[in-house]
């Protein structure tokens, strides 16, 4: 469990934090598990059993998120609980730009263990507005990108964003509503394909180093006019 430097009322779990033996305790962290519990130790289920497996529609072998399990592993898979439920897209987006910056300072990418490093924000009492945390996703990944960040929507509608193997497919589906903060890694090219300054942030960060399969689509798009 990590408490932010500066407001305690910012916290952040680790999946072993989560293991439910023992008394809760008191504190900002007790009443967060007193709370939210259920829905963090969910979160840390549906990682293992759906993120770090591979699934029938998928549409390639391997998990449906390659870098879960390492995350895990290293203990570096951390989950925020925003209790209650922000007045709108403006009050969400600050909620996350301040635990953006807080992942910046825990993570920083000049450590390259901090590339498994990620932060999932749970927004449980945003359950039946869905829309707005599409809309908060949608905001908040210009500006997260020319940083080299990325930021992804999660929950049970599920978003409309189909699988890159399978169109079919939508993987975003989780069991609890979130936003989740990771590095920007060079897979992520398909998802930055339709903004010009995502295009350019990508091309920043990796230069020249776009994994082999996908060359073909990194060089479709340096040759269009």
């Amino acid at each position: 469990m990590i408490t932010h430097p500066e407001d305690e009322s910012m916290i952040l779990f680790e999946a072993a934090d989560l293991v439910p033996a023992g008394p809760i305790g008191d504190g900002r962290a007790g009443e967060l598990l007193r709370l939210h519990g259920d829905e963090l130790r969910a979160v840390v289920t549906w990682a293992r059993e759906y993120l770090c497996r591979p699934h029938p529609e998928l549409g390639r072998r391997g998990a449906v998120c390659p870098y879960t399990q390492a995350s895990l592993d290293r203990g570096a898979f951390l989950l925020a609980v925003l209790p209650g439920r922000p007045a709108g897209v403006a009050e969400l987006t600050q909620v996350i730009e301040r635990h953006r910056d807080w992942f910046a300072e825990l993570a920083p990418r000049e450590r390259p263990e901090s590339l498994h490093s990620t932060i999932l924000v749970l927004l449980p009492g945003m359950a039946d507005d869905l829309a707005a945390i599409d809309a908060a996703q949608a905001e908040l990944k210009d500006e997260f990108v020319p940083h080299g960040l990325m930021i992804g929507e999660f929950h049970d509608g599920p978003p409309d964003k189909q699988g890159l193997w399978n169109a079919a497919f939508r993987p975003l589906r989780s069991p609890v509503p979130m936003l989740v903060i990771r590095h920007m890694v060079a897979t992520d090219l398909p998802f930055l394909m339709t903004d010009a300054a995502h295009l350019s942030a990508y091309r920043r960060v990796f230069g020249d180093h776009v994994p082999a399969h996908l060359r073909e689509l990194a060089e479709s798009v340096v040759s269009e006019p």
